[in-house]
């Protein structure tokens, strides 16, 4: 008779069973490949110590070994001090070392010994005092000048104390000097944003938004699947595009031709000529949802960027795909494209940035700062900087290399969207809702909004997908959760004494990565 046992009991014996038959050789060290071992060794040695292999070696070791590589299984030549000169003895360390990490210690192995009495008496007796101490100091570098010989800023002494060097009588006397710690420069003052219009007639989230270059109308483009053109000044419906299947998810206009680019998570791209209010051109090839779109400044160039961890070049007249910039490994949230070199700019949900070479179709440099999905970047229209943000931190960058600026800590959300204007404000929205206003410069945390949802909506509908200035940047148009387009202006009542920058020149406590 065969016993039944609950459905419990068969999957967790199944669950032993497979332990089993993997737990033999779970805590399994790798075997070490010599060779292998070998080169990251060396690499190490090169990389981490390079800037100290200069340094004269031992001379009770190489004499006893009968030469200066028997102590070095790398195959690493010493540097002599001073070549042609010969150094009597260099009396270092009071420890034996093994010659390389894992490697035990011997007496064939060791690199540097106890120094003998004869070694030291020798010493002594062959340079006058005040030399040896000279040429202790040289060779014994400290930290800091190891450091700057590998170009690396100082970053191993406490922050309010520095090292001074006091040359006196031909000695080097190492004096701590308290040194002033970092204070953030008063930031530039902006007048506060004020909401003055909501406007409403979407059916759904208003996931993109666009200023068109004449300044006279924007454009949306929502989950209710059409793109609708708005008037600028009044804030009334010109007309309603309906043609995508799925939700609108990004929406550009060009500035050199009457066109109107979109595209959504229906996999298409869409080319609308703006004088007939149709569909001209398709751009097919994205496998998944596009995310985001932008054109070239200069050339007839339109990028996308998609779902399927791609982001493509397409041409705007032929619609042949150019390249495809193929590197992240997942969805590609946000591309920028400028004039100069790097010409384009994507931030992924991998959580990196990549900076690419349009003309070769590869990526240039690679940004891993970031810790979580970088939604959206950003790219300052004077400086030759751009911005990225991501739920751990907005930071900002320099071109051409993406070198690391700042970080602009504080808005602990989800970002969406960044827009910044020629006064240095820079604006981060969130998926919560809330909007943050940043001083460019000084990262300096300015206003903080949060608008109430249009009435009837639920407040978890408070969320903003996008926000862009008008192109005199004196309106501030934001997308959002609530179905709505909300539009901001600066107050022009406010004075810097009516609402003074409440700023204390505290020590900078930056992250840098």
């Amino acid at each position: 008779e065969v016993q039944k046992h609950s459905v419990h009991t068969l999957v967790f014996r199944s669950l032993k069973r497979t332990h089993d038959m993997f737990v033999a050789d779970n805590a399994k060290p790798i075997p070490l490949d010599e060779e292998s071992h070998k080169v990251k060794m060396a690499v190490k040695l090169r990389t981490e110590y390079g800037s100290v292999l200069h340094m004269p070696t031992l001379k009770e070791n190489m004499r006893e070994k009968g030469g200066p590589n028997t102590g070095d299984p790398y195959g690493h030549k010493q540097y002599s001090g001073n070549q042609g000169q010969e150094l009597e003895y260099m009396v270092t360390g009071t420890h034996p070392y093994p010659s390389g990490p894992g490697v035990a210690l011997t007496a064939d192995t060791k690199v540097q010994r106890m120094p003998s009495e004869s070694a030291a008496q020798s010493l002594a007796v062959a340079l006058p005092a005040s030399q040896s101490r000279v040429d202790a100091n040289r060779t014994a570098a400290g930290v800091g000048d190891i450091y700057r010989h590998a170009g690396i800023s100082e970053r191993s002494q406490p922050p309010g104390m520095s090292v001074a060097m006091v040359e006196a009588g031909g000695n080097k006397n190492s004096a701590l000097v308290p040194k002033k710690a970092p204070t953030m420069p008063k930031p530039q003052w902006h007048p506060p944003w004020k909401l003055y219009r909501v406007i409403s007639g979407h059916l759904g989230w208003v996931r993109c938004i666009a200023v068109e270059p004449g300044n006279q109308w924007f454009v949306t483009g929502s989950a209710d699947r059409t793109i609708k053109i708005w008037d600028l000044a009044s804030g009334k419906l010109k007309l309603s595009l309906t043609g995508h299947i799925s939700t609108v998810r990004g929406v550009i206009v060009s500035a050199r031709s009457p066109y109107l680019f979109s595209c959504g998570e229906d996999k298409q791209v869409k080319c609308w000529d703006l004088e007939y209010n149709k569909v001209i051109r398709h751009y097919h090839g994205h496998l998944s949802a596009v995310y985001g779109l932008d054109l070239h400044p200069t050339i007839d160039v339109l990028v996308t960027c998609s779902r399927d961890s791609t982001a493509r070049i397409w041409d705007v007249r032929t619609k042949a795909s150019v390249h495809t910039l193929s590197g992240h490994t997942n969805a590609v949230a946000t591309v920028k494209c400028q004039a100069a070199e790097p010409q384009i700019i994507t931030g992924s949900h991998d959580t990196t940035i990549r900076l690419w070479d349009l003309v070769a179709g590869k990526t240039r440099v690679t940004l891993t700062n970031h810790k979580k999905s970088v939604r959206a970047v950003v790219l300052h229209p004077r400086h030759y900087t751009f911005a990225s943000g991501s739920p751990d931190n907005i930071k900002q960058w320099k071109f051409p290399d993406g070198n690391f600026i700042q970080n602009l800590s504080g808005h602990n959300a989800i970002i969406n969207t960044l827009a910044v204007n020629s006064d240095g404000v820079l604006v981060s929205g969130a998926d919560n809702g809330t909007m943050h206003l940043w001083d460019w410069r000084t990262g300096y945390n300015f206003q903080r909004v949060h608008a109430a949802v249009q009435p009837g909506s639920l407040d978890s509908e408070s969320g903003i997908f996008a926000c862009v200035f008008d192109q005199s940047e004196s309106r501030l148009l934001t997308a959002e959760a609530d179905k709505t387009i909300k539009v901001y202006k600066e107050d022009d009542t406010a004075t810097e004494e009516t609402h003074p920058v409440s700023w204390k020149p505290e020590i900078i406590k930056r992250k840098r990565f």
